[in-house]
């Protein structure tokens, strides 16, 4: 069973029955608290084992809310897969219990999404454990710096095999943040499929970087989303990345060599003149997959 609740008022009665067997909860913005997730987590206790996935997003749960939760996480009956956190006044505190948690019961959680949470550097003690088995993380805007950037990048090299999905949007790692995680890119065993890297201020220093990351790996990574970024060359979804005639040139060229995987490119808010010409010849070109061009 699933239950989907947006913007209601729930009491703790509603989920305190030993009988239910709902896997999925979503309760997206629905005024809950500390005080809810205490009721929440009491009932997870008495009955671990059915709740798969758990969307608690834009609710003011604070970090003790989240410690709550975090209790009933490193029980080894737990079998979340899926949490959902996003907005919910996370600080660096919540994010230690949740570490806590993860090294107390590593094997179950699959995706974890912290987006929009203060949290800092702290997400580094997420990445502290080599046990965990977390395939997406979604960090969208949570104040991520160099210092938890090369956590997760040591990370990455670490257990290279798991991680499929990385959402570090709208942090502020820089060249050099990118350049760690591009060491760990660069890794055979590494199985990440999706980067997502938008408006975190990487310039042609950080792009060469995943370029040579790229060619060094070239066959796991599948989506990669720079938009956002002042860099003048690579690929995907390139909106607003001050792309010229030259860097609009180098894209045709290597879809010429290579026309036949790239399904969506995104080059809106580009200057590039009549240049676009040359995008237009390799689309006439039966072999190219292209499905999206904007």
């Amino acid at each position: 069973l699933m239950t989907s609740i947006n913007k209601a008022k729930l009491s703790s009665s509603q989920w305190s029955s030993e009988e239910c067997v709902i896997v999925l909860y979503r309760l997206w913005d629905c005024g809950l608290t500390d005080e809810s997730c205490a009721a929440l987590a009491s009932a997870l206790r008495s009955n671990p084992s059915h709740l798969r996935q758990l969307d608690m997003s834009r609710n003011e749960l604070g970090n003790l809310g989240v410690n709550l939760l975090s209790e009933v996480l490193g029980d080894p009956h737990c079998n979340l897969k899926k949490l959902e956190l996003r907005y919910c006044g996370l600080t660096d505190e919540g994010c230690a219990a949740l570490a806590s948690a993860l090294r107390s019961n590593p094997s179950h959680l699959r995706d974890l999404d912290l987006s929009g949470n203060k949290l800092g550097d702290s997400v580094m003690l997420l990445s502290d454990n080599k046990k965990c088995v977390i395939v997406l993380y979604r960090l969208w805007d949570c104040g991520v710096t160099d210092e938890g950037c090369a956590a997760l990048a040591s990370a990455l090299r670490s257990n290279p095999s798991h991680l499929r999905q990385l959402d570090l949007s709208r942090n502020k790692l820089q060249d050099l943040d990118v350049k760690l995680l591009c060491a760990a890119l660069k890794d055979p065993q590494c199985k990440l499929e999706i980067l997502e890297l938008s408006y975190c201020g990487i310039t042609d220093e950080g792009c060469a970087a995943l370029a040579s990351a790229l060619r060094s790996n070239p066959s796991h990574l599948r989506h990669l989303n720079l938009i956002g970024n002042k860099q003048q060359k690579l690929e995907e979804k390139l909106s607003d990345c001050g792309i010229t005639d030259e860097g609009c040139a180098a894209l045709a060229s290597a879809l010429r060599s290579n026309p036949s995987h790239l399904r969506q490119l995104i080059l809106s808010g580009n200057e590039m003149g009549n240049s676009v010409n040359l995008l237009s010849v390799v689309l006439e070109d039966p072999h190219c997959k292209l499905e999206i061009l904007q």
